[in-house]
């Protein structure tokens, strides 16, 4: 049976929260024609317990798996070219997608006005977002109400246009086609906030030229 053809429940796969359950029945109705129920009922679970590991804010986790899963699959039906693609994506890579790649992500996605769709993700990522980070965002008027530290997984790295790491060794798996990009950033985890701005600083900085500089394809893609 294909993947679009799927609609039988796992057998013998339970939800921890009721809300996944309805979760992923409104997602086998949004994705409908793309991933089948058995895929999507996959994908929601593997989310939660994903950020389950983590998560230090358990109050917060089923909203949390909510947008994670959707994000997932979404960036899959990308990949997959499902469903349109119609501004460049980009990807933000750290460690602990606490600091470095929130910041990025939340300036692409500010400066850029929505002619970007941005993503960020963390190769281990940390329970909680640094405080440091979010103050020193705070005092520019951008805030991260609705932003987590999430792991990375593949599905969004295929989906990514330009993928930027910051820290994280070779943990970003590498896909033909793609543009790849270091930034050499020091790790705001534990500085002071004078030290956190002169990073946020420096990461619009990057995030402006990036802007400036996406190719005629990426700004197709």
């Amino acid at each position: 049976m294909s993947d679009a053809g799927a609609h039988r429940a796992l057998p013998g796969l339970t939800f921890p929260e009721e809300h996944l359950k309805r979760l992923a029945r409104d997602l086998t109705v949004k994705f409908a024609g793309v991933f089948g129920a058995e895929t999507i009922e996959r994908y929601v679970l593997e989310s939660y317990v994903s950020l389950l590991r983590t998560s230090k804010v358990k109050a917060y986790l089923v909203t949390n798996t909510i947008r994670f899963a959707t994000d997932r699959l979404t960036a899959l039906a990308q990949a997959k070219g499902a469903i349109e693609h119609p501004v460049p994506e980009v990807l933000f890579v750290c460690e602990q997608n606490a600091g470095r790649s929130q910041m990025a992500a939340v300036l692409t996605n500010a400066l850029s006005g929505g002619a970007v769709h941005v993503r960020s993700a963390g190769s281990a990522p940390s329970p909680e977002l640094n405080p440091q980070v979010v103050a020193v965002m705070a005092e520019i008027g951008l805030d991260f109400s609705e932003a987590f530290p999430k792991p990375l997984t593949d599905d969004v790295v295929q989906a990514a246009d330009v993928v930027i790491t910051m820290g994280c060794g070779d943990a970003c798996p590498i896909y033909p086609g793609k543009q790849y990009q270091d930034w050499a950033l020091t790790d705001p985890a534990d500085l002071p906030l004078d030290e956190v701005r002169v990073i946020r600083d420096q990461i619009k900085d990057r995030v402006e030229h990036l802007l400036e500089t996406l190719s005629p394809k990426d700004k197709q893609a």
